[in-house]
Parts: structure tokens; C-alpha cells; sequence
């Protein structure tokens, strides 16, 4: 997701939507072929400190395998290639059915499923790790417990979890709101949050994870906001 903000008028495809799930599944299957060609491996083109972050991450998760590790929010699917490469069982879940049909097609070896981090079709204790690198900017103040309340559900105890986001500024730590009309030329309707290391790390123990690690980053390169990285685990 860029810094960008543009504006424009939305299509009555996408304004037809009320809730946020619906909104933004319909927002990412429009710019899904835009957004592929524009971030074709974040990973690769990430600052130094996102990549060691992510290899932090995926070390920790391996204390956990052979359960396996999900990327919520994946997108195109190139962490969760990362992920693989490092060794991980990992597959994908995203809620664009077009995003994941784009990752499946760029990695046949994965797997990946749509879904909602909101309601995980996972059974108790499943997963070892879980990874959402900015995908939990799109989900509103009022669902976050839920939604930091199902990863504590599908995690097996010790099980780590790796949230990165575009953060609110340091000198005004409290949420921003930002609503996208229209991204690469598309019509669109998708609402992004921003909120700082220390929100997110709250929201994270108010679901009963510990939270191990917060960072906030400066912007690098064309970024405008400082990144957010927080590291929480459920209770072993």
C-alpha cells in the first residue's frame, strides 16, 4: 500500500458495499493486476531492518513447525514465497479472490486460500506463526479485538505473530482514518488506518499476546510514514 491519496469517483460497484469486508475485497480485486505489476516482490525491494524483521519471524516460527505458518493478507504472494524459501510450511489467505488467483498463478508450489483474518477457517491451536504485513490497516478500530482475538484462537501456544503497518506520526500517536477513492487509475472505496507500535502493541494484549518487540521506523525512500512493526506471541 503507497502513501498515496488520491481522489476520485467511486463506481457504484464498489460504494454498493457497507461493510468494510465487502468494501475492500471488491477495492483489491479491482486493482489487484495493477497492484501485482506496481509491488512485484516487496520483499526484495524492502528496507534492510523490514527483511531481518521477517527473518526474525519466520527463526521463531520454525521452533513451531510442523505447524504451519499463514500469511493473512497476502497479496501477491511474494512473503509467502519468502517464507517458503526460509523453510517454513506457509500457504497464503487473502480476501481478494482475484489477488489469490494472481498468487497461485505466480506460485504454483503454494497454497493459497480466500478468506478473512476477521474469521479464519482454522480449527483451535493450528498455526505456528501468523504474518500480516499491512493488511491490518484495513480493519476498523471497532474489530480489531476480534480479529487480535482470533489470531490468539488459531495459534499453538508459544506461537508467534508479526504485524508491520503504515504508522501514525510520532507527534500525533493517535489513529488516522483515510479513505481511498481511487488507486492506479480505479474507481475504488477502501478505508486504511493508521495507528502507532504502541496501539497496535495494546490491542495485541488486550487478546491476551504478548507483545515481545515494537519498532517504529523512519521513512525511507519515497515513504511518507513511518513504518510500525510489532511482535507478539500466545502464552506457551
Amino acid at each position: 500500500m503507497s502513501d498515496e491519496n488520491p481522489q476520485s469517483p467511486q463506481s457504484p460497484a464498489i460504494t454498493e458495499y457497507t461493510d468494510f469486508l465487502g468494501a475492500t475485497r471488491a477495492s483489491y480485486d479491482v486493482i489487484a493486476p495493477a497492484y501485482t505489476e506496481a509491488f512485484p516482490d516487496w520483499f526484495a525491494d524492502s528496507a534492510p531492518l523490514d527483511r531481518s524483521l521477517v527473518t526474525t519471524f519466520a527463526e521463531l516460527a520454525r521452533d513451531n513447525v510442523p505447524a504451519p505458518v499463514a500469511d493473512l493478507g497476502s497479496g501477491p504472494g511474494y512473503v509467502t514465497a519468502r517464507l517458503h524459501a526460509l523453510g517454513l510450511p506457509v500457504f497464503g489467505v487473502d480476501i481478494s479472490p482475484r489477488m489469490v488467483e494472481l498468487a497461485r498463478r505466480a506460485h504454483p508450489e503454494l497454497r493459497f486460500h480466500v478468506g478473512s483474518m476477521t474469521s479464519l477457517d482454522l480449527p483451535d491451536d493450528t498455526l505456528g506463526g501468523i504474518i500480516a504485513l499491512y493488511s491490518v490497516i484495513h480493519v476498523p478500530t471497532e474489530h480489531l479485538a476480534a480479529t487480535f482475538a482470533e489470531f490468539q484462537r488459531v495459534l499453538v501456544p508459544g506461537g508467534h505473530v508479526l504485524l508491520a503497518f503504515q504508522s501514525s506520526r510520532p507527534d500525533d500517536p493517535d489513529e488516522e482514518h483515510l479513505h481511498l477513492a481511487e488507486r492506479f487509475g480505479h474507481a475504488i472505496s477502501l478505508d486504511c488506518y493508521w495507528r502507532s507500535p504502541d496501539t497496535v502493541a495494546a490491542h495485541l494484549s488486550k487478546a491476551d499476546l504478548q507483545v515481545q518487540a515494537r519498532v517504529l521506523r523512519e521513512p525511507a525512500g519515497e515513504e511518507t510514514r513511518p513504518r510500525g512493526f510489532v511482535l507478539a506471541r500466545k502464552r506457551p
